[in-house]
């Protein structure tokens, strides 16, 4: 049985309610008084430091380094050295040392600090290794977590999935997601067995057809599943059944996806992708070869035990064992595992139609990081000082800030790759790269690279109406990747009572478009049919297929279409604007018969929905 409450507990009840009242007020003016006194100073400009140059050299064990870097760091100031390994740059502060940053191909970064008027510097730089130890065990993602913000964002990238997305892992062996399988199909024998309609189906699978192999799944999704070298085809393509592989010394086993455990199970790691290399193409193409998938067309630089190398695209970083690496900021650097061939009948291409498109023009085009890892706005000098001291009273006090500061000093971590308390160095924020890549799993992203357009007029007593899909974002087809996405427009007419219109003229969704088959519209897709069984389309794109039609949409390209509907009644409702018309683009990430076979619930997404009253001026769109 309680008591009454004592006078005193009333007291600290309000004077806590005091406080929470009252700390976001004071950071709210402590934020205010940022703002004034950086237009203050934007008004009485505060005295400039002196500043005078720095010569120096640039050398390595056998002495001048030409055409090094030197870069003052976190700075765009930076000269290059001379066939003599001197350099001079200019502006250095007289007061105060900054730390000069140099680099060349091959070398790991070498640093000294210096100060405006230094007779003169001395850089050491240290080849990196070139050599792929596999023997090197893979360091785990969340390390790298301790001091880059961007792990985070790796775990919500579908990269950080590859080897543990259910989706490929039941395409891979013949699973639903209940992990039941689907009955051995004798594809591997070339007398596959007919479908049985009593017989449990879960759809198809590698493992259904080729129980005996492992594939070359691994080479793209799980490279770090084995010590293999990166360039031994034999067990990353996995072709060789397991007893001829148990029989000989030459041959390595195939590596499974099955077989990703520990580090292996991240898929695409932090680690992984920063010690790749270089890209090998076919021949005279700019394209991979077609039966070197993945890690195959890699050269990886893994180190011997005890050392470590990290390349990346900032060519200033003070740390042991880095280095810059230009192919990180380049498309050429996504191309092996985004380019995958099937004997002759390429698969899935997105580099391969980046490649085609107007965005790989070097003068005016965009490569794939710009739009699947791009830099984070720049900041004024006066929000770089609000972001920061949002971000340190946010830690200080211990507590979230309210939604518009705790915006800010999230947005304030963008401008270090390291954490400042790890030693990080405030750098302008285009030079951080976002390491979430958004992609086929984010909903505004694949919004904002399609448009939808939808007009309708009476013609003859009918309505017609005409539709223009355009790919308006995309450096590459709409949709890509996996053929086994696709997007459908649906096009629908209905009077002022409800009732849809008859489609008079016009094409109709096929029936690999599910429940939207039969009714007015336009699929675009990648149909395979299996050239051994004939089904189509064919989801197994393991087997011999070949391309039936590619109706996607190329970038910065349109696909048109025109429907001509009837009316019902005497064709009054035109007069009276009744008519309306209905476009909807739909995106859906897998045929909705393997869906159902694999039990995947993945909901389609609403790319745009258009709503038009024929023969009136409104236009609705959602």
């Amino acid at each position: 049985m309680s008591g009454p409450r004592s006078t005193h507990d009333d007291g600290a009840g309000q004077a806590a309610v005091f406080r929470n009242l009252a700390r976001p007020l004071v950071l709210l003016l402590l934020l205010i008084c940022l703002f004034a006194f950086g237009g203050a100073a934007a008004v009485f400009a505060w005295p400039q430091p002196e500043t005078a140059s720095v010569s120096g050299v640039v050398t390595d064990i056998n002495g001048p380094v030409a055409g090094a870097l030197v870069r003052v760091q976190t700075t765009a100031n930076h000269t290059y050295t001379r066939e003599d390994g001197s350099f001079t740059i200019e502006g250095l502060p007289t007061e105060e040392s900054v730390t000069l940053v140099a680099w060349a191909e091959g070398y790991i970064f070498g640093w000294t600090e210096a100060t405006g008027g230094e007779e003169e510097v001395g850089i050491s730089l240290h080849p990196h290794n070139r050599v792929d130890h596999t023997v090197y065990d893979w360091e785990p993602s969340e390390n790298c977590g301790e001091c880059h913000p961007s792990y985070s964002e790796w775990l919500r990238d579908a990269h950080s999935q590859s080897a543990v997305n259910y989706r490929f892992l039941n395409m891979y062996n013949g699973t639903d997601v209940e992990g039941n399988r689907s009955r051995n199909s004798n594809y591997d024998t070339g007398l596959p067995r007919t479908r049985d309609p009593e017989d449990p189906f879960y759809g198809p699978g590698f493992k259904v057809d080729f129980p005996k192999r492992d594939g070359n799944c691994a080479a793209c999704h799980t490279p770090m599943a084995s010590k293999l070298d990166a360039d031994n085809s034999c067990g990353w393509s996995g072709c060789h059944m397991q007893e001829t592989s148990d029989a000989s010394d030459e041959l390595p086993d195939g590596v499974s996806p099955n077989a990703a455990v520990g580090v292996a199970a991240e898929g695409i790691s932090c680690d992984f992708c920063h010690k790749i290399g270089a890209v090998t193409f076919y021949t005279d193409t700019l394209l991979p070869d077609p039966a070197m998938p993945g890690i195959l067309s890699l050269t990886l630089y893994r180190p011997k035990s005890g050392e470590d190398l990290l390349m990346g695209t900032v060519d200033d970083v003070s740390r042991p064992m880095d280095s810059f690496n230009q192919l990180h900021g380049e498309s050429a650097y996504c191309s092996a595992c985004h380019f995958g061939v099937n004997d002759t009948t390429v698969i899935y291409n997105s580099y391969g139609e980046w490649l085609e498109s107007p965005y790989s023009d070097p003068e005016t085009g965009q490569t794939c990081q710009g739009c699947h890892m791009p830099t984070a706005p720049r900041l004024t000098s006066r929000m770089e000082s609000v972001v920061q001291t949002a971000a340190w009273l946010e830690r200080a006090s211990g507590k979230t800030l309210p939604a518009g500061l705790g915006k800010l000093a999230e947005r304030s971590q963008r401008s270090y790759f390291v954490y400042p308390e790890k030693g990080g160095l405030f750098r302008e924020l285009d030079q951080i790269h976002l390491h979430q890549m958004p992609g086929a799993t984010d909903e505004a992203f694949l919004r904002e690279a399609i448009a939808l357009d939808v007009s309708a007029e009476v013609d003859g007593g009918q309505i017609v109406v005409r539709t223009e899909v355009t790919n308006t974002g995309a450096g590459h087809h709409y949709p890509t990747g996996s053929p086994l996405r696709q997007v459908l427009l649906v096009v629908r007419a209905t009077d002022g009572r409800g009732v849809e219109l008859p489609l008079v003229e016009g094409p109709v969704l096929p029936a690999w478009a599910g429940e939207e088959a039969g009714e007015p519209g336009q699929g675009f897709a990648k149909i395979l049919r299996d050239t051994l069984t004939g089904e189509e389309p064919t989801f197994s794109h393991w087997r011999m297929v070949e391309l039936v039609e590619d109706t996607r949409i190329p970038a910065q390209s349109s696909r048109r279409g025109s429907f001509r509907f009837g009316l019902s009644g005497d064709g009054t409702a035109l007069e009276t604007a009744e008519i309306t018309v209905e476009a909807q683009l739909i995106y859906r990430r897998a045929f909705r018969q393997l869906q159902e076979w694999k039990g995947w619930t993945d909901p389609d997404i609403i790319l745009a929905t258009q709503e038009i009253q024929a023969g009136a001026a409104s236009n609705v769109e959602r």
